[in-house]
């Protein structure tokens, strides 16, 4: 949504939060000041709590025991109860791109590149860390929440000492390797982000929409200080960068090793983060009265009892009951979900006997991701939420739903034939406007942007008009935009426009003449990235 703000204004807009950010981790380690916004007699906050009142709404009670509360500085509330379900609401409903324009830990992590130094490391060498990043990224995210419960939810010292290590990690990543490698390899967050982007965000931009060569959703972009333009300063450090095109690359890497793993299994880490509260506790009211992001002594509660089951305290340490109720779910839902899977699948296939193993595992992934985000706001940010006035609860609630069954209707029929089909499509609309011909005539007065992608390619009643002459020029530079773009690669373009070729009359040999003839004109064309190898190949005509 954001991809033609300009950087300037993107630029002020991270400063913002950057500065924001750090004055909350500062807050984590000196703040005598925000106690007096949360006490239940200052009238005039809008953070004041009523549960510490001598007479609460809700009786905290952990392990049967009534839990000590007094008014708290604020920081870590905010952070957990605001900032991290603020982060999950932008990416599925304004899209990646928004989140990493936006995202102030992307910004500190830029801060080699804006020092001029380069990369020390060439990050395609690492084979290991390209193959295994979804592993990596979720062992990352696994470790995160099982550190949160146990140390960072009230800690507050700790909690600023983890977000001053994230911010340095990232900082180190990219001072080795250049890019975005801290957002594509490393960030558990960008693992989160994969997981509820899906082919792209509710209010998200399409990058084959933009012209060839230009700067699409959240690429690398800086200003130039001699023309005052904005330019790429892409290092091309992840192959089919979801920063370029998020489509492109959700195709690319559906059936990637870890992709389907990470997906469920996200699913099983948020639903085992929730329930450990009701375990823990003994029922939902800790949780839900935010009472853990204040709580005295966090730390000292490592050892004690991690499960009160009915009444009973199940005498495993904390420290060890939290892994192992994540892993649990974790492996839980992976399972559950891959039979479900199957299941589905068969019976899709008995509806439908054409329908790809790609197409089936798109949609029962663009389920998880339905399932998860509703999961996350019936619990993440409820603390928040339920101090609102009833009727803006409901609104939220409303919102919630809404923006993700709407999300999941225009995520359900996409599949990437489409995807490369629309592609095609808007190069074909593009190269037809150019023509000095009035294509309305052959269309009954309609415009050729109302057609819609299939329309486009029944245009073979209109192009045969046209002088062979013609047709191959517009062949041509529809096959040299996608492979500008890098869409598809040298050995993919016979396949993915035999339709188009055969909607234009076009032969074969027609093809692989147009084919040497851009790489001969341009041979820069022809360096694209397999989408298989993640390596930089070369056609060679």
């Amino acid at each position: 949504m954001l991809s033609k703000v300009s950087e300037k204004k993107i630029h002020f807009v991270r400063w913002v939060l950057v500065t924001g950010w750090l004055l909350l981790i500062l807050s984590l380690f000196y703040d005598p000041i925000t106690q007096y916004l949360t006490d239940p007699n200052n009238s005039l906050s809008p953070f004041r709590d009523q549960q510490l009142s001598e007479n609460p709404p809700i009786n905290v009670l952990v392990q049967g025991n009534p839990l000590k509360q007094k008014p708290y500085p604020i920081g870590a509330r905010i952070f957990w109860g605001m900032t991290v379900p603020s982060a999950i609401m932008i990416v599925l409903v304004f899209g990646h791109e928004t989140w990493r324009r936006i995202c102030p830990l992307y910004f500190l992590s830029q801060i080699p590149r804006a020092l001029g130094l380069k990369p020390k490391l060439d990050v395609h060498k690492n084979n290991w860390l390209i193959r295994n990043h979804l592993y990596l990224q979720f062992t990352f995210l696994f470790i995160g929440l099982n550190f949160r419960i146990l140390f960072t939810n009230s800690a507050r010292i700790i909690l600023g000492l983890f977000l001053l290590t994230t911010i340095f990690s990232a900082i180190l990543v990219v001072f080795i390797y250049g890019g975005r490698t801290w957002c594509h390899y490393v960030c558990p967050f960008g693992l989160v982000q994969t997981v509820f982007t899906g082919p792209g965000g509710l209010l998200g931009s399409d990058a084959y929409t933009a012209p060839p060569r230009s700067i699409t959703q959240s690429m690398c972009r800086e200003v130039d200080k001699t023309t005052t333009k904005e330019r790429s300063v892409c290092i091309s450090c992840k192959a089919n960068c979801i920063d370029i095109d998020a489509e492109n690359s959700y195709w690319n890497d559906l059936k990637k090793p870890g992709r389907r793993f990470i997906q469920y299994g996200y699913l099983g880490l948020a639903i085992g983060y929730f329930v450990y509260y009701g375990l823990y506790a003994g029922d939902f009211n800790y949780y839900f009265s935010g009472a853990w992001t204040h709580e005295k002594n966090q730390l000292g509660t490592l050892w004690d009892p991690g499960f009160y089951i009915l009444g009973q305290a199940i005498n495993i340490p904390k420290i060890f009951a939290v892994p192992l109720t994540l892993g649990f779910f974790v492996i839980i839902v992976y399972f559950v979900a891959r039979k479900l899977e199957k299941t589905y699948r068969a019976y899709l296939r008995r509806r439908h006997s054409n329908i790809s193993s790609e197409q089936v595992l798109h949609k029962t992934l663009s389920i998880s991701t339905f399932i998860a985000f509703n999961a996350f706001f019936i619990y993440g940010g409820r603390p928040e939420i339920l101090r609102l006035p009833h009727w803006l609860q409901l609104v939220f609630n409303a919102f919630v739903v809404l923006v993700s069954t709407v999300w999941l209707a225009q995520t359900w029929g996409r599949s990437s034939e489409q995807y490369e089909k629309d592609a095609l499509a808007y190069n074909l609309r593009r190269q037809l406007k150019k023509l000095p011909i009035d294509i309305s005539s052959f269309l009954n007065n309609s415009s050729l942007d109302d057609l819609t992608s299939n329309e486009l390619f029944v245009l073979n009643s209109v192009l045969p008009q046209f002088q062979r002459r013609d047709r191959l020029q517009i062949y041509k530079r529809i096959l040299q935009e996608a492979l500008i773009q890098g869409n598809i690669t040298p050995a993919d373009t016979f396949e993915v426009l035999k339709e188009l070729r055969q909607q234009m009359d076009l032969n074969d040999d027609e093809h692989y003449f147009v084919l040497f003839d851009i790489t001969g004109e341009n041979p820069s064309a022809a360096y694209l990235r397999d989408s298989q190898s993640e390596t930089i190949i070369t056609f060679n005509p």
